[in-house]
């Protein structure tokens, strides 16, 4: 049993899409996987998603939208000024504008581009593209 839900989850979002599955099946639940998945979500990178509490610690059901090349957590989370998320974005985006980088900030989670616009810094979460 791993101790870190995020980097569980991410890993087999892109597990399922490399496979080309239509939906998987994420668990446990947590609130910041959540947050991180409705910002894929509206960012078209996955379909819908439901969350079912009846299992014990709760169950994430996806559906996959097969616009994932590649996707994962951010170890160990660097903190990342607002004027250094361009040196992060090179880091771990393969080029400008393509892909998200997630930070948590103090105003909630969100993309790199919208705490750029925000002029705010945070810890970086995750990647996708």
């Amino acid at each position: 049993m791993s101790r870190d839900t995020l980097n569980d989850a991410l890993s087999t979002i892109k597990n399922y899409e490399v496979l080309g599955k239509e939906g998987c099946a994420i668990r446990p639940s947590s609130k910041l996987l959540i947050e991180v998945l409705k910002i894929f979500q509206k960012n078209n990178f996955i379909g819908d998603f439901e969350v079912v509490e009846t299992v014990p610690g709760g169950e994430i059901k996806i559906n996959l939208a097969h616009k994932i090349n590649n996707c994962g957590v951010v170890k160990p989370r660097f903190y990342a000024k607002n004027n250094d998320i361009m040196r992060w974005e090179m880091r771990y985006l393969p080029a400008m504008n393509f892909g998200l980088l997630i930070i948590s900030t103090s105003k909630g989670i969100m993309t790199h581009k919208e705490a750029k616009d925000n002029n705010l810094g945070g810890s970086l979460l995750a990647y996708i593209y």
